[in-house]
């Protein structure tokens, strides 16, 4: 049987793990895993969607299975009526003995009689819908040629068969991405800001673009879900989400173009994404650094409060929401962790490339999953802390491993120089709370 870094050109199976060269950028080894997988599905990201954009509403086509985990995932969180429902896939369904199009087409009418502030609705695709070969890109096209200008419907899936649940929000923007206006000639976009950010995030990262001297700046997803910035030729965009391949892939069908850079988590990643944004349109990268520097010096003194905590503490990312490599790469500069593995679902260089180059030339980089496979080699590491998923926490932490939930860096503000202590302090507080538990 082939060893954890066999390097042997064959097809690999379901379990094989092989480490292979990464292309550039960020040229390194990465361990590649084929395997059982411990993730959410996509249908999670509704959570934080549906605070992004309040005149929209999901509507998820599934099962059960799907209204109890959005229930147990979301329901908490919200103190107010829910934008997400789930049509329901029934055994009748399942079976071919009702029209699913004619049920869908009733739930959907239903709904928009009952809340008129709908202006954008969110069909969601799911793993029974997927597997029944329910057309919601069909079904998406006749609503809303019923419900305009109303209401707009758009489709796109939360599957969990080959995805892992940041991808649902990817899978949200690719599809609005489709809906943006074209610009009149010399009234386009000049820089869109593409990711869901919470509000606070978003007006500071706003303000910072007009002190740099950056007008033009839009940001996607919108607060309204159909006030959309109108593009052109000449806009270009930024990611600040490192899972959005697909929408990158749609903006550039648009004729968009892409600025590289670093994610804005901590001071140095901040002040080297809002670097690349200013240079794209020819700023001084002096005068950029000048007007950022109390911003940046601001969030590394906050920052030095945590070092003291983290720095020579080793950490272990499992595979679950993709933004591991940057959050790596923030961790190990700026507040000295160690970096034991640093795995990730998916590995798309020109998203993480410029993350990738500023990572320790020892990190370990992993790109799926084998559970089995990786839980051994983080039991062998003893790390300080393991990054991953709700379903692996309890079983690391009753073998003595601290763990941190990768999900709740989703629903928190940890992007921008504002966030950086914040972020940090979430891998700080479950040391403290190991460290105050112990007897």
């Amino acid at each position: 049987m082939a060893g954890p870094l066999d390097t042997i050109d064959h097809k690999p199976s379901e379990t094989d793990t092989r480490e292979v060269p990464a292309a550039a950028p960020g040229d390194r080894p990465v361990l590649r895993e084929r395997g059982q997988r411990e993730v959410f599905c996509g249908l999670t990201s509704i959570v934080w969607l549906h605070r992004k954009m309040p005149d929209a509403f999901f509507l998820v086509v599934g099962s059960r299975t799907c209204a109890h985990l959005l229930q147990s995932a979301a329901g908490v969180m919200i103190f107010a009526e829910p934008r997400f429902a789930t049509a329901i896939i029934d055994e009748r369904d399942l079976a071919g003995l009702a029209d699913a199009n004619e049920e869908l087409d009733k739930v959907v009418d239903q709904l928009l009689e009952r809340r008129r502030e709908i202006r954008t609705l969110f069909l969601v695709g799911s793993c029974p819908s997927e597997v029944i070969k329910l057309d919601l890109a069909r079904a998406a096209e006749r609503l809303t040629a019923r419900h305009l200008p109303d209401v707009r419907v758009i489709n796109y899936s939360g599957s969990g068969i080959e995805t892992t649940f940041t991808q649902g929000e990817d899978g949200c923007l690719a599809a609005l991405a489709g809906e943006l206006p074209q610009a009149a000639e010399g009234a386009a976009t000049r820089l869109l800001v593409v990711g869901a950010l919470t509000d606070i995030v978003e007006d500071q990262f706003e303000r910072l673009f007009k002190e740099i001297g950056l007008e033009g700046v839009a940001f996607f997803p919108s607060r309204s879900s159909r006030d959309l910035p109108a593009i052109g030729p000449e806009t270009r965009f930024i990611l600040a989400q490192p899972f959005l391949g697909d929408t990158m892939l749609s903006l550039e069908r648009r004729g968009l173009q892409l600025i590289p850079a670093p994610f804005p988590f901590g001071a140095e990643g901040t002040a080297l994404w809002f670097d690349a944004a200013a240079r794209a349109f020819g700023l001084d990268g002096d005068e950029v650094a000048a007007r950022l520097a109390p911003y940046r010096e601001r969030a590394e003194r906050s920052l030095a409060r945590y070092r003291d905590r983290l720095e020579g503490r080793r950490i272990f990312f499992f595979p679950d929401s993709q933004l591991e490599p940057p959050l790596a790469r923030f961790l190990a500069r700026e507040v000295g962790m160690e970096l034991t593995e640093v795995g990730t679902p998916y590995l798309n260089r020109r998203l993480l490339g410029p993350d990738l180059d500023l990572l320790p030339v020892a990190a370990r980089l992993s790109e799926g999953q084998d559970v089995d496979r990786q839980l051994d080699r983080c039991l062998d590491a003893r790390p300080d802390v393991a990054v991953c998923g709700l379903g692996l926490a309890n079983p690391l932490e009753a073998q003595g491993i601290t763990t941190k939930w990768s999900i709740e860096l989703l629903f928190s503000p940890v992007h921008g120089f504002e966030q950086a202590a914040d972020l940090a302090e979430l891998f700080a507080r479950p040391l403290v709370r190991r460290d105050t538990l112990k007897v």
